[in-house]
């Protein structure tokens, strides 16, 4: 086992720790294999638990492709400490900037789509329940902003009438403040969350779960093989009711630890973050988009417009072939390269892709070591032990991502 560690350097801890983890009842199992000529060790193992309900109740905002706290919380408490600088560069619902700031580091976080920051910042800035509902009280509901024909025909296979003028008049209030406060911010983000979904807890008919809005054609054959119309729902008590849900696990010392947190949100492609200072982050935890796996264009264009832009003008790379996808992430990696500390983390989270045959991870290595990284280690996420091969992509189930993959790399 020393032998693994020989190489390693200042970063032997980190990983002397990984290699003795047992706290699930199993012991890491270490394998190796040549990736671009060097000799990566994975670890595998469960290194967090996964329990879908164990993270605070401030992440249960859904989102496509999302990883659970879980995840970043074991590399934030292990590679960081409190006022260090956590970034995401693919932020997505805020995840990582979630736990850290709940953690008590510094965030900074970037997605190319401005929901993102639509979805984060205001769980940072959480506001009380009474503030809530006495701001939901202020709203004159019967009160629509005006929309082209074409947009109430898009609409109306999701939601009743009445329920579609709560949510205009609600869209109107936010988008005629260009400016508004943290429990209008607030409002909007949960209003966003219940857009479309499965439960009576949406403002939509039953359609998809809420991480992810069909088209309005695909929502009506959905609605004819159901035999079902939208109902009225009330959107202010909907709101209220996923408000307290999100603030139930929140302390007084945790809503103070955030107000302390240093938060910056930036907008815009991941290999150009120029609102970085150069050498200021301790940790990068994020997951980039897998190939052409999800669609996130698509899949968000309801949440989008309600929050007042179009998903389909937004620059979303939407990159089938590993060529194009490694060429993407060296620009990326040289852009982490530059705003990492020295001795400073970068865990790089992929997944399967086809059927477990693509493993991403080599591609990160790739593309990380054209960009000047060091790849130490593969940490493999699995709750289910089976074949060692399984961890290459033999035997795995058809679909889905099956494990995380978590590729560990330094300057």
């Amino acid at each position: 086992m020393e032998d693994l560690f020989a190489n390693l350097g200042e970063h032997v801890t980190f990983f002397k720790k990984v290699a003795h983890f047992d706290a699930f009842g199993t012991q890491t199992r270490v394998e190796h294999k040549q990736i671009c000529g060097e000799s990566i060790p994975y670890y595998i193992n469960e290194f967090w638990t996964a329990k879908q309900r164990a993270g605070h109740s401030l992440h249960e905002v859904s989102y496509r492709a999302c990883f659970k706290p879980q995840l970043p919380r074991f590399f934030i408490e292990r590679l960081t400490k409190p006022q260090d600088m956590v970034y995401d560069p693919f932020m997505g619902r805020g995840t990582t900037l979630m736990e850290a700031a709940l953690m008590g580091r510094n965030v900074v976080g970037n997605d190319v789509n401005p929901l993102s920051r639509f979805l984060c910042q205001p769980r940072l800035y959480p506001p009380r329940m009474e503030e809530v509902t006495e701001r939901l009280s202020s709203i004159d509901w019967n009160k629509p902003m005006a929309i082209e024909q074409g947009e109430r025909d898009d609409l109306e296979p999701f939601y009743h009438p009445e329920t579609l003028t709560q949510l205009l008049s609600l869209r109107g209030a936010f988008l005629a403040e260009e400016q508004g406060n943290h429990v209008d911010a607030w409002i909007r983000m949960v209003a966003t969350n219940r857009l479309t979904g499965h439960s009576p807890g949406f403002f939509s008919v039953y359609t998809l779960p809420p991480n992810q809005a069909v088209i309005p054609k695909r929502q009506r054959i959905i609605n004819e093989k159901r035999q079902q119309i939208p109902e009225a729902k009330n959107v202010a008590a909907i709101i209220t009711k996923k408000s307290k849900a999100l603030l139930s696990k929140l302390s007084e010392q945790e809503r103070a630890g955030l107000a302390a947190v240093r938060s910056t949100f930036l907008t815009g492609q991941a290999d150009a973050a120029e609102g970085i200072a150069s050498e200021s982050v301790d940790l990068v935890v994020t997951s980039p988009p897998f190939l052409d796996v999800i669609d996130y264009r698509t899949d968000n264009w309801l949440r989008c417009w309600f929050n007042g832009f179009d998903s389909m003008s937004l620059p979303i790379s939407q990159l089938r072939k590993p060529k194009d996808w490694v060429e993407k992430m060296s620009d990326v990696f040289l852009e982490l390269k530059r705003v990492l500390k020295k001795g400073g983390w970068i865990a790089f989270e992929v997944g399967e892709v086809g059927k477990g045959k693509l493993l991403l991870e080599e591609l990160v290595v790739e593309a990380a070591m054209s960009a000047g990284l060091r790849a130490h280690g593969v940490l493999i996420n699995d709750q289910e032990f089976t074949k060692t091969a399984n961890c290459w992509g033999v035997g795995n189930q058809n679909k889905g991502t099956n494990t995380n993959r978590i590729v560990m790399l330094t300057k």
